[in-house]
């Protein structure tokens, strides 16, 4: 999936096209050159713009960090919550839950490179609204740990430092796959679903 298909899938239709661009732009300098090396006049030309034109839509180069940011953790956060009502013991639910996770991070590594490893750049007001969802997000994938040891199917762990290992594992995969990845998305996933469960003691 292209940037742009992601971008897509994240704002379907919400915005016009002009911030739909800008937001594609935005991700693409980004993961090329970084946040701080990035200008908004090269935001602004990926996109096919002048420079003021962006500012109709965008203050700063550092609100579309923060949308792209803010947006990419929302999406992740109902991919979870979802995997979790769509399961009904915590077995299927964190098998799901993770295939799920990594295949988004696979599928969308530009955008999940820029949303995981650029929050030192965001400000103080927007990175607490990002802390915030990536909280629940790990305090969802806890939920589903602790649910499985009551039960009898995880072994007895440590559930926070566990629940950041389990999350740690599919975003990590935006940092290293590509296009040229020999496994797809839907693959990957799979496979950390199961690495996971053996983790936990449930394999």
């Amino acid at each position: 999936m292209t940037t742009a298909q992601h971008l897509a899938e994240l704002w379907p239709g919400e915005r016009p096209e002009a911030a739909r661009r800008l937001l594609s732009a935005a991700v693409e300098s980004f993961a090329k050159r970084g946040f701080h090396a990035t200008t908004t006049r090269d935001i602004a030309t990926q996109a096919g713009m002048s420079p003021a034109a962006l500012y109709i839509h965008y203050p700063s180069k550092a609100s579309l960090l923060a949308e792209i940011s803010r947006t990419g953790h929302a999406a992740t956060l109902a991919l979870v919550e979802r995997a979790v009502a769509q399961a009904p013991e915590p077995r299927e639910q964190m098998h799901r839950l993770v295939a799920d996770f990594t295949a988004w991070h696979a599928r969308g590594h530009t955008i999940g490179r820029i949303v995981n490893y650029e929050l030192r750049a965001l400000s103080e007001e927007d990175l607490a609204v990002v802390a915030d969802l990536r909280r629940r997000i790990e305090d969802t994938v806890r939920q589903v740990i602790e649910a499985g040891i009551a039960q009898g199917t995880f072994s007895p762990t440590d559930t926070r430092t566990t629940a950041r290992a389990v999350t740690g594992l599919g975003i990590d995969v935006a940092r290293w796959y590509n296009e040229r990845s020999t496994e797809t998305p839907e693959e990957l996933g799979e496979r950390y679903g199961e690495l996971v469960l053996r983790m936990l003691g449930a394999a």
